[in-house]
């Protein structure tokens, strides 16, 4: 996995905040008023440091059963780069708002994994500890989000544990800013990153990168 893949990872997070804003805002409120007796900045923090740690313990997973599968196979290792690289531009296609290409891997997500996870949220409440503001953000980590999945068939390409966890913790800090100053209550970031033009400069960013992997990939299957 080279450099510029890690700087996708880093490019993905910022582009998608929008869509997390939209998605998790609600969320984000609703923690700041399930923490007891706790300062806003640390238990925004704690919270998004949660989620960094599930999105990166996701990343290893997959990175590392991927290298297994990749080792007995040069076909499955082309496939993966494939998919990685139409899921980009998904994303790009998702973030100029022009179609929701990724409502059907939410809809799988919500059924597959998290209607499940979701219950433990009553044993976390009231947040009125860090340790508990870290396991609600590690348990929003698993929210069914296409982003995120979109993200993780990045990490599943880099066919490597450490290289699929690192993908997904730089992944975790693009969102960071947004998520972060959502919680404290800045709404300035979500008017900037649903701004058309801010929404298309990114999404065109990662469309073409998308297919430039498409083209790479495609040229290495036919050789």
């Amino acid at each position: 996995m080279n450099e510029i893949n890690f700087v996708a990872a880093l490019l993905m997070g910022l582009a998608g905040s929008g869509h997390c804003v939209a998605m998790c805002g609600g969320i984000a409120g609703s923690f700041q008023m399930a923490a007891k007796g706790l300062p806003a900045i640390g238990s925004a923090i704690a919270y998004n440091l949660g989620r960094l740690l599930s999105y990166t313990l996701a990343g290893a997973l997959v990175g590392g059963f991927s290298a297994i599968f990749a080792k007995q196979s040069t076909i499955f290792s082309q496939f993966l780069s494939i998919l990685s690289a139409v899921f980009m531009m998904l994303v790009g296609i998702y973030v100029m708002r022009l179609f929701n290409t990724l409502a059907v891997v939410e809809k799988f997500g919500n059924w597959a994994i998290w209607r499940h996870l979701v219950k433990l949220n009553k044993h976390l409440m009231p947040v009125d500890t860090y340790p508990k503001a870290l396991l609600y953000g590690a348990l929003w980590g698993w929210l069914p989000c296409g982003l995120v999945y979109s993200a993780l068939t990045w990490a599943i390409f880099s066919q490597s544990t450490a290289h699929g966890a690192l993908f997904m913790a730089l992944f975790a800090l693009g969102t960071l800013p947004a998520l972060l100053a959502l919680g404290l209550g800045v709404h300035a970031v979500k008017r900037v990153l649903n701004t058309p033009w801010v929404r298309l400069v990114l999404g065109n960013l990662l469309l073409w990168y998308g297919l430039y992997s498409l083209f790479v990939a495609s040229f290495a299957l036919n050789t």
